[in-house]
């Protein structure tokens, strides 16, 4: 482990692609576990177990969400199931998730799956989460997601970024697919990001890392180029959803991927705002191929692959 995450009584769980990366604030001289993010909801018994064995004899007491994706919140309901735990919620949030709105909370979307969890609060830009002799801010990090929060511990130097922030790049833009801007939001977010003294990253996904400066200029480099072609964006946030269903399904076959592909909105979003000039199908064809040929999927007859 981290000789500075065990100073601060933390625990990164760093999990594959489907899942986001878990922190675990279980300090001996905390009265309160705490969890930030929870995966996707297929590896929820794996989260749920993972947790358990790191915390021993003690209880996990509260989550909080750096945002309402499904791969950062799909463990939350069997979490509360297996700890009774309180839940916070990026404060944006709380109507969305007190009405169950799964088309404002881009499940449906998304063609993801999140469990319906009850939350307890809420946490907003401005908090501050004391954790023994560690203070960790709550900063707003919009772009990838408009809601979505960071946390910083200014002493320790550590920030927790989820996707506002990755070792090459950030998370897809989904308000840009969504028809609204957020180009803007993400320059915003890595500005703020850039004023900040970071000794270590611990990202949504991937290993933690403490090249923060050049990683934010990889990421200011991605977002001039994405931002200048936003058809290629948009091109490659669908690609990103295809890979994460097989992430999830690792197998299935072409009539069940079109099939699949039908009932998720932003596909017909993103064909309709940037790939008019093409039919659907071969617009789908032409990603699959993207796909196979890159070696993130693979093909069998009319079976395609996770690999």
């Amino acid at each position: 482990m981290n000789a500075l995450f065990a100073e601060l009584g933390i625990l990164v769980f760093e999990r594959g692609w489907l899942s986001s990366n878990n922190v675990l604030f279980a300090s001996d001289a905390d009265t309160e576990t705490l969890l930030v993010d929870t995966g996707y909801a297929s590896h929820a018994a794996q989260t749920v177990a993972l947790v358990r064995n790191a915390l021993g004899h003690r209880t996990l007491n509260r989550i909080v969400n750096t945002h309402l994706h499904s791969d950062h919140c799909g463990g939350n309901h069997a979490l509360q199931q297996a700890f009774c735990c309180a839940i916070d919620v990026p404060s944006g949030e709380v109507e969305k998730v007190d009405a169950w709105d799964e088309d404002a909370l881009s499940f449906r979307a998304t063609g993801q799956s999140c469990p319906p969890f009850r939350r307890s609060g809420s946490v907003a830009a401005g908090d501050v989460l004391d954790r023994g002799n560690s203070h960790w801010r709550v900063l707003p990090a919009p772009g990838h997601d408009p809601h979505s929060v960071t946390l910083y511990e200014p002493d320790a130097q550590v920030l927790i970024s989820a996707d506002a922030l990755w070792s090459n790049g950030f998370g897809v833009v989904f308000p840009e697919i969504a028809g609204e801007p957020g180009f803007d939001d993400v320059r915003r977010t890595l500005e703020m990001l850039a004023n900040l003294a970071v000794r270590w990253v611990i990202p949504g996904h991937g290993v933690p890392f403490a090249d923060f400066e050049a990683a934010l200029a990889r990421a200011f480099k991605r977002l001039r180029g994405l931002a200048a072609d936003p058809a290629k964006h948009a091109r490659h946030a669908a690609k990103v959803l295809i890979k994460f269903h097989l992430l999830e399904m690792q197998s299935c076959t072409r009539d069940q991927l079109d099939h699949w592909m039908d009932s998720v909105l932003y596909f017909e979003a993103i064909h309709r705002r940037h790939f008019m000039s093409i039919s659907r199908r071969a617009w789908r064809i032409d990603l699959l191929n993207d796909l196979i040929e890159s070696r993130a999927l693979g093909v069998d007859g009319h079976v395609i692959r996770n690999l």
